[in-house]
């Protein structure tokens, strides 16, 4: 019987699935690591973690013996974007990896998007600068680390360090290598103009393949000996493969630690207003996302940090307030992506009188959430893009009352799946595709991934949030200047 492997790195821990041909989960693990906040807005990891951790999942699920390490086929990943990981000339790590949710590059974002400028960015990458994505990251070094940025000879993205760590061969995929900002996305090659403007050797960058294509074998101490790696694809585009948004008009909401609107189409185009990311698609066509960066996280850190409580205990009695809250929340915990590009972003409630309850401030941030995600649904529709139906996962996708909410709060039908494993899904089926098993992404897609349960928006509930959020809208512009304000607060 043929295996494979689909390995999430995402940003608290890896997820390793083991599946069968038939799609079937044979088992699977998670395996944690640190972040490391070492100052206010920055985030950052330690590579080594990451291999570390996929050494001891791959021994975690063959541990039993239930499943042999020799029926492995192939392995491929979903991994966090954006990330960089910086390599010397003798493949040591230079310094730790800063994530794709750190805020420190705000000042290189504003060259990028001013002194170089969104039309020309957006005519050589299909995007402009984000604070999240590589491109300012690099800047960054070089500006502040120019002892590090003079010892470079590879630049990794997350998963692609795995990958090089696991196989020797330095690869990336175009769904990953687009949210570099180096990547011309419509040509699928990098630029030459951005990897200037950025003094980027085209040396070190990886070579560039599709998502479900062969890179290498698996070397021999991750104990695969009959494994082939599949260059994977970023954690949005892999978890799109995983719920087979893969033709036209597809749609994804992923709720993880981030939030995403990830959308399928067959031809090249750019949001008017570059709010939402123009991406290659693990496909080999492409896709329009928006992204916020709270999702999960946000409503983990109210339920956990600020209630200490569990999630069942939190939303208890809040269904039946569900459109006649007054209270709003802001998830801007992490600055905010799409489609405000503001590090300086806060997270906020507001609306509270002296008899709120919790109740009300635990659905205010469900619903801030679900908000956020129509933003980005409201920019796809000014471009043409209408969505009546998407598929859902990540860990939020667990939650009846949050997919209620969303249903409404974007009036489309939220389709659950069998499997809401999301990245490494995809990643595992990206697997199967690299190494024969299926003819196509959409041939695997069509037969292993299955619609459970759909659910549906009440109109009469729709006409209430849609009125929220008319409100809703109108609260990042009146505090836009009090956050840059308590950015700026030197005391």
């Amino acid at each position: 019987m043929n295996t494979y492997l689909g390995i999430d790195l995402g940003t608290s821990g890896v997820k390793i699935l083991l599946v069968d041909s038939c799609g079937k989960i044979l088992a699977q693990t998670t395996e944690e690591y640190p972040v490391y906040c070492l100052k206010d807005g920055w985030s950052e990891q330690n590579p080594l973690d990451w291999v570390n951790a996929v050494k001891t999942g791959i021994n975690r699920l063959f541990k039993n013996g239930k499943n042999d390490r020799l029926d492995v086929k192939g392995v491929s990943f979903g991994g966090q974007m954006h990330g960089l990981v910086l390599m010397d000339n003798q493949d040591r790590v230079i310094r730790p990896a800063i994530l794709w949710n750190d805020g420190r590059t705000q000042k290189q974002t504003d060259y990028l998007n001013r002194e170089i400028g969104k039309e020309k960015l957006s005519n050589l990458t299909a995007n402009i600068a984000f604070a999240g994505f590589t491109a300012p990251k690099i800047l960054w070094v070089k500006e502040n680390e120019p002892e590090n940025f003079n010892k470079i000879a590879k630049i990794c993205l997350p998963k692609d360090y795995l990958a090089y760590m696991m196989t020797g061969k330095f690869s990336t995929d175009y769904s990953d290598a687009g949210g570099t900002l180096l990547l011309d996305v419509k040509n699928k090659r990098y630029s030459k103009e951005m990897c200037d403007i950025c003094s980027v050797d085209r040396s070190w960058l990886a070579e560039l393949y599709e998502s479900y294509e062969v890179t290498g074998k698996i070397k021999n101490e991750f104990g695969l000996p009959n494994a082939f790696a599949v260059a994977g694809a970023g954690d949005n585009a892999a978890a799109a493969i995983g719920t087979g948004t893969v033709s036209n008009g597809d749609c994804n909401i992923s709720l993880g630690t981030s939030g995403t609107v990830f959308i399928s189409g067959d031809n090249f185009s750019v949001d008017d207003k570059n709010s939402l990311h123009a991406f290659p698609h693990a496909t080999g066509k492409w896709h329009l996302m928006g992204s916020i960066l709270s999702a999960a996280s946000a409503n983990k850190w109210w339920i956990e940090d600020v209630l200490n409580t569990d999630y069942d205990l939190a939303v208890d009695g809040i269904q039946e307030k569900m459109g006649e809250n007054n209270v709003y929340f802001l998830p801007y915990l992490m600055g905010e992506r799409s489609p405000h590009n503001d590090v300086n972003a806060r997270g906020a409630f507001i609306g509270m009188r002296q008899n709120t309850s919790k109740e009300e401030m635990s659905l205010a941030v469900l619903e801030g959430v679900a908000f956020a995600l129509k933003d980005c649904v409201e920019i796809a529709k000014e471009n043409g893009v209408a969505i009546s139906k998407a598929t859902i996962c990540g860990g939020g996708a667990k939650s009846i009352i949050w997919k209620e909410i969303i249903a409404n709060v974007i009036n489309a039908e939220i389709c659950s799946l069998e499997t809401e494993q999301g990245p490494a899904y995809g990643a595992a089926i990206l697997a199967m595709v690299g190494v024969g098993e299926y003819e196509s992404v959409q041939q695997a897609t069509e037969k292993l991934v299955k619609i459970t349960s759909t659910t549906k928006p009440n109109q009469e509930l729709v006409k209430k949030y849609e009125q929220k959020y008319q409100i809703y809208k109108t609260l990042y512009p009146t505090l836009k200047k009090v956050f840059e304000n308590i950015s700026t607060d030197k005391n």
